[in-house]
């Protein structure tokens, strides 16, 4: 076989060859993510970096059952979801977990809809430890359980109700998010 045509076919392999996961940070983000005893399996729709004072802080990933680059369809829908945390930082304290939680939420929704979650966001954050380095948070939503919770791969507990989780959700897509790279990056808009 001629060099030339050697190459056209093994570039033609490489760019045909389709992409399983996404690196960022040296971290590998599959591209599906199923649900523990289930059928369930959501796919990944972007994923992109916390930044704080030029520090990165964690990787956020969200899955979905459909991709989709639109906040609003993603915000009013009712089926599974998940947002992987792969944290890049050396230590966030549960304190600043929580409160993290609560100023993403009172950034993004009127002061009724906070109040009515109040009682649901105390026990989520209940669910929380100080996570360090390498550590894995995983917040699922299966539409009969509502918000579960994993660090790591242990089960810490669940939140009922989509509108908790949909209003978590607004964190990183909602009109006000935590980081506009990382709403673009978990949108697949990077």
């Amino acid at each position: 076989m001629h060099k030339p045509a050697s190459i056209l076919l093994f570039c033609l392999f490489i760019f045909s060859t389709p992409v399983t996961a996404k690196e960022i940070e040296d971290v590998v983000i599959p591209d599906t993510l199923a649900f523990n005893n289930s059928d369930t399996t959501l796919v990944l729709n972007g994923a992109g970096i916390r930044e704080k004072f030029f520090l990165d802080i964690y990787i956020g990933a969200l899955y979905l059952q459909a991709t989709t680059p639109d906040a609003n369809a993603i915000l009013s829908d009712t089926g599974p979801a998940s947002v992987l945390m792969h944290i890049l930082y050396g230590e966030v304290s549960k304190q600043k977990i929580t409160d993290g939680w609560n100023d993403g939420l009172e950034a993004n929704l009127s002061d009724a809809k906070l109040q009515a979650i109040r009682p649901k966001l105390k026990k989520f954050n209940s669910l929380f430890q100080t996570l360090r380095k390498g550590d894995v948070l995983r917040i699922d939503y299966i539409p009969e359980t509502g918000t579960e919770v994993r660090i790591n791969g242990e089960w810490r507990g669940a939140v009922e109700g989509n509108d908790f989780y949909r209003s978590l959700l607004k964190i990183w897509i909602g009109s006000h998010p935590v980081s506009k790279s990382l709403k673009q990056g978990m949108l697949g808009n990077d």
